[in-house]
Formats: structure tokens, C-alpha cells, sequence
């Protein structure tokens, strides 16, 4: 039905029709979604199982990691009994085991060392992408193909000659070559900012230089402030793969005091294990595993709008 205009409105000729004003529609209720309730039903189940299935593993290490060691490997989710001494033994050790593992030691190493490899390599990676952002040079393309093209290369065919490297310096041994290498960037994390870094607007740069800065302070006075979610996602990306790498310390460290969480938990694997002449103490294992995961989730339930955001703005740019 249409409704004919009373007088004349501000902007609009005298006697034109006034559309319809379209109904009120009740803001929908959360607890009442839209769509077919048996696709939204088949969704949740859907959700629900795949949920269970990652949610599973984590949830039968914690049920192991408090139990006596005779039922560790009895896939029961409640344990029959309660054993909350294992996180205590972690650090100290029991008397069946004989050795007192040094975890408060090697959670301080991951951490010192997962930081100063994920600062090194978010400043050298992004001070590359930068440039291969900014910059118009010949055959710039033509070089960030080359630096993408090393992703291709296997870690086992560069092992043995970074480890040459190493060795040639005498640093074999020492924590150094766990982080240290990533002051020279790394591909894929060049490639993550360039991404991010071309969707800064070329304006803010001219403006940038018109003011009188050099390109070190463009780097540091716009493209940091505006690119913190990309480097972010690239500490937090490389401190977890510092966290967890196990190959590294296996090749370099050598001593107790030394090793990382992953190279630890390894060492009291070895230990503990039957083959190694222990009791098979494996809820002491656990426990350490679960210690050594809880940091993670943390870091990524804090972090992940820094994740969405930087990965989904990477991605505008070719």
C-alpha cells in the first residue's frame, strides 16, 4: 500500500510517493537460531565429534599424568587413583627412578631461547619483507621467488652442513645454534609480511619522506605500529616452533643444564623407559608432557584475534 506524501518533504518534490516504511522485525533470539533445526542439529553433532576427537588426546594425558604407574595405559578418563605427587616428582624425582630431572631448568631454557629466536627472527624477517615490499629494484620478483623457492629444501639436506657450520665456529654444544640462525629471517615468514606489509597505503610512505624520515624510520615509525598482528602471529608462531623442536637440541646440546623441554622429556623417555634399565615411569613423562603443553594453550587462547587478523590480512594482497 502506498502512501501518498502529506506536504512537502526536505529534498523531495511536492506530491511523490512515499515509499512504505517495512515492517518490524523482532531482533532474533540467540537461543533460537536460523535455518532447518535438523541441518543445524546434524552441524552441532558434527562439531561436537570432531571437537571430541582433538579435545581427546590432551584429556587422556592429564587423566595418565595422575596415576600411579601401574595404571597409566588403562584408557580409563577418571582414574581409579588419584596420584597428584607425579607433577612434584617432575622436579624432584622419586627414589624408584634415581635421577632428579632438572625441569624447572629446562622450561627456563625453552623460554629464554623460544624468545630470543622468535625476536630475531620477527625483526630480520620483517626487516626483508619490508624491502621487498617497498622497494622497486630490478628483478625484485625474480629474488623473492628465490627466497620462496628455499622452502622447497628439505631441513635433512641443509642438516649436516648448518651443522659444519656450527662446528667450524665451535658452537656445537652450546644453545646458540638453536636460535641464532634465525637472525638471518626465514622464507615463509618473509613471505607472511610482505603480504601483510603491501596492504600499508604507499601514501603514508611519501608522506613519510616529505617529513624527512630515512626508510629505518619508516620501518619503525609506520610499518611496526600498523603491522602488529602479522608480527604477532610470527613471534607466537616461532616461539612454538622453538618450543617443540626436538631435532635441534638432540644434534647440539649435550649436558642436563642444557637441554630444552623437548629434549628433557627425550632424556627421562630414555631413563625411565625399561630399555633403558627404569621401571617404566611413564605417568612422570606425562605429567612433564602436560606441564610443557599448558604454556601453549595459553599463548594461543590469548593470541588468537592476532591470529584471524594477520593471517586473513595476509592474505588481500598478491
Amino acid at each position: 500500500m502506498t502512501t501518498q506524501a502529506t506536504g512537502p518533504i526536505q529534498g523531495q518534490a511536492p506530491g511523490v510517493a512515499v515509499p512504505p516504511m517495512p515492517p518490524l522485525v523482532p531482533a532474533r533470539r540467540w537461543w533460537r537460531p536460523e535455518g532447518n533445526p535438523l541441518k543445524l542439529l546434524l552441524y552441532l553433532a558434527v562439531l561436537a565429534g570432531v571437537t571430541i576427537i582433538f579435545i581427546y588426546p590432551f584429556a587422556w594425558a592429564i587423566s595418565a599424568s595422575l596415576k600411579p604407574r601401574v595404571e597409566v595405559f588403562d584408557n580409563k578418563l577418571i582414574p581409579a587413583h588419584f596420584q597428584p605427587s607425579n607433577y612434584r616428582d617432575v622436579f624432584h624425582g622419586t627414589p624408584e627412578t634415581g635421577y632428579s630431572p632438572p625441569f624447572a631448568r629446562w622450561l627456563w631454557n625453552s623460554v629464554y631461547i623460544g624468545v630470543l629466536a622468535a625476536a630475531t627472527v620477527t625483526i630480520s624477517s620483517a626487516l626483508v619483507a619490508f624491502g621487498f615490499a617497498y622497494f622497486r629494484f630490478p628483478m625484485r620478483n625474480f629474488l623473492f621467488g628465490c627466497v620462496l623457492a628455499t622452502m622447497m629444501l628439505p631441513g635433512a639436506v641443509t642438516m649436516i652442513p648448518v651443522y659444519l657450520i656450527w662446528n667450524h665456529f665451535d658452537l656445537t654444544g652450546t644453545q646458540y645454534p638453536l636460535w641464532a640462525s634465525n637472525m638471518f629471517g626465514s622464507a615463509f615468514y618473509i613471505f607472511l609480511l610482505r603480504q601483510f606489509f603491501l596492504g600499508i597505503p604507499r601514501e603514508l610512505f611519501e608522506a613519510s619522506r616529505m617529513d624527512g624520515d630515512n626508510y629505518f624510520t619508516m620501518f619503525w615509525r609506520i610499518v611496526v605500529p600498523l603491522s602488529w598482528p602479522a608480527l604477532i602471529v610470527t613471534g607466537v608462531f616461532e616461539f612454538k616452533a622453538s618450543w617443540t623442536d626436538l631435532m635441534k637440541p638432540l644434534i647440539y646440546l649435550r649436558d642436563d643444564d642444557q637441554y630444552t623441554i623437548p629434549r628433557g622429556l627425550k632424556n627421562m623417555l630414555d631413563l625411565f623407559g625399561p630399555s633403558g634399565g627404569g621401571h617404566g615411569d611413564y605417568q612422570l613423562v606425562i605429567a612433564g608432557t602436560v606441564l610443557a603443553t599448558i604454556p601453549m594453550i595459553v599463548i594461543f587462547f590469548l593470541g588468537q584475534r592476532f591470529f584471524v587478523e594477520g593471517i586473513a590480512t595476509s592474505g588481500r594482497k598478491g
